[in-house]
């Protein structure tokens, strides 16, 4: 192998990788890009704090679907919510955990692994796409920090009920850089 043909190499396999890095996009924004704005963050309504760091781990305390305006999506999926808008309520969920893993860590581009998913479902008993509706948190995180980084371990499960009538509530576990 030629020096040249050895240099080559080397750069491709070290150096462009780190390039085509630079040139992409950091999670806000791709959330800026997909037209997405991190809201305010209001004190919780209760005793508790919205993320607990431990070492290199971030703890989100259950979040739930706010709109922009600051009304809550409410109501049971499989009654007075299609499986749709419940996607739609899970995608909000998840941009509500990504204002409280802001405000904890500083910068998105810190994340280093979505861990874990826990999505709960407000869902009438016979209701069984429980997964189809947290999707429309997964699918959002995994737009914002791709494979890997944004793919994660979950739960979906169904609720008989969830504070305040809201559709849905999602923890989530993260690791990030430290």
């Amino acid at each position: 192998m030629t020096v040249r043909r050895l240099l080559f190499t080397i750069t491709a396999v070290f150096l462009l990788p780190l390039s085509v890095q630079a040139q992409g996009q950091s999670p806000e924004e791709k959330l800026a890009a997909m037209g997405i704005t991190l809201p305010a963050l209001t004190p919780p309504i209760a005793n508790f704090v919205r993320s607990v760091r431990t070492g290199n781990l971030v703890f989100m305390a259950g979040h739930g679907p706010t709109r922009p305006d600051g009304s809550l999506v409410t109501g049971k999926v499989g009654a007075d919510l299609t499986i749709e808008e419940g996607y739609a309520a899970a995608r909000l969920t998840a941009v509500s955990l990504l204002a409280s893993l802001k405000a904890e860590i500083g910068d998105l581009s810190k994340v280093k692994r979505i861990v874990r998913v826990i999505g709960m479902v407000n869902a009438t008993p016979e209701f069984g796409n429980q997964p189809e509706v947290i999707n429309g948190a997964s699918d959002l995180l995994v737009e914002v920090f791709g494979v890997p980084r944004g793919k994660h371990a979950r739960a979906a499960v169904g609720m008989g009920s969830l504070p305040r009538g809201i559709a849905v509530e999602i923890e989530m576990i993260v690791e990030v850089e430290g």
